[in-house]
């Protein structure tokens, strides 16, 4: 559905009705309650409501991993959570090397993205031709590089804060915890909290998106007495609306870039060329090095049943920024035509990196054979 809506999306754009794909989204909606926070473009629910949803399942994930997935324990954690620092700090350098100033400056954010929905998509293609030690790497490396594109937007790319606001989210999140607290598990507490939450941090000039992994920290996670655990029903309810409809939109609204005669122009752009060189090369020489470092230096052990060569095929992988690499990009760059240059380097080295991501492992799964 993803790869579906892109194609609708760049179909769209690039065709004679391309002018209404923009108009579409960007137009005010007839419908809200007359208030300006209320009266925004369609653009704005999907990027700022919906991606919030997306970012409190992304919250529930993490805060699962960390109790009890891959991130419990520092020994089992430090290996993909070395790779994940290695595939953001590479590839921001490598876009900073292109866009150390200029209009692109503010995009280096953009490669340090990974679309975890598409990097274990693809993986899963290959079925038991890769181990499942490998892909339980991928999912953790995912988590750990959300949680850095989640501190990453916090601090870097907010607009000027409203302490007021700010301070009221302060309220409902501390009102959130209590109820953890007080052992409260109905799901309509958390999300009526939550909604709060989220508007006083859209009226602070933090992302409100952040609000969705507050949320998730304070839903409880125990079981009681054969009930299944606030946590888990949240996930599971967000899981069918997060793969069917929330990604699928937010690719539809945003992967809309007009291509023209100077796409290979385009191309060339720094910003373009900083964000291909960082998601195409930065991810897998980021992963691979910072993964050699921490076994080097026996931080971590490496996990059984994989090779070096499957680490540079899942560094690959990671190189689909996609939609987390739009997102970024939506808050990166204001003026159209630096999204838009960032946008066609997103396309380009997610396919590139996807392809080459399996022909890696699969070189490897022929080997094997």
């Amino acid at each position: 559905m993803l790869i579906a809506c892109t194609v609708v999306a760049l179909t769209w754009a690039n065709s004679p009705w391309s002018g209404s794909y923009f108009h579409f989204w960007h137009a005010d909606p007839t419908f809200g309650f007359g208030g300006r926070l209320f009266s925004q473009p369609l653009h704005f629910w999907i990027n700022d409501g919906l991606m919030a949803l997306f970012f409190l399942l992304v919250g529930l994930e993490i805060k699962r991993e960390i109790l009890i997935g891959e991130l419990a324990s520092f020994r089992k954690a430090a290996l993909p959570i070395a790779a994940a620092l290695g595939g953001m700090i590479v590839p921001a350098g490598l876009y900073v090397l292109f866009n150390h100033s200029g209009p692109g400056a503010s995009g280096w954010g953009i490669p340090m993205a990974t679309d975890i929905a598409f990097a274990l998509g693809v993986l899963a293609l290959l079925g038991d031709r890769v181990p499942l030690s490998l892909k339980v790497f991928l999912a953790a490396l995912a988590i750990a590089d959300d949680i850095g594109a989640v501190l990453v937007i916090a601090f870097f790319y907010t607009e000027q804060i409203s302490w007021i606001s700010l301070g009221v989210g302060g309220l409902f999140f501390v009102a959130l915890i209590a109820a953890n607290r007080a052992g409260a598990r109905h799901p309509f507490i958390y999300a009526a909290l939550g909604v709060g939450l989220w508007l006083a941090f859209l009226r602070s000039g933090i992302h409100a998106t952040v609000a969705g992994v507050l949320l998730a920290t304070t839903i409880p996670a125990r079981d009681r007495a054969g009930a299944e655990s606030p946590m888990l029903r949240f996930e599971h309810a967000l899981m069918p609306w997060n793969k069917n409809v929330i990604m699928p939109v937010f690719a539809l609204a945003n992967a809309g870039v007009v291509l023209g005669a100077g796409a290979t122009r385009v191309l060339a752009d720094p910003i373009s060329l900083g964000v291909i060189c960082g998601l195409v090369f930065g991810k897998p020489v980021g992963i691979v090095l910072f993964s050699w470092l921490a076994t080097r230096t026996r931080i971590a052990a490496m996990l059984d049943g994989i090779c070096w060569r499957q680490i540079v095929g899942v560094g690959m992988l990671a190189g689909i920024g996609f939609t987390m690499s739009l997102f970024v990009a939506n808050l990166a760059f204001t003026n159209a035509h630096p999204l838009e240059l960032a946008k066609v380097g997103i396309l380009a080295a997610s396919v590139v990196s996807g392809l080459a991501g399996v022909t890696v492992l699969l070189r490897r799964a022929k080997v094997i054979a």
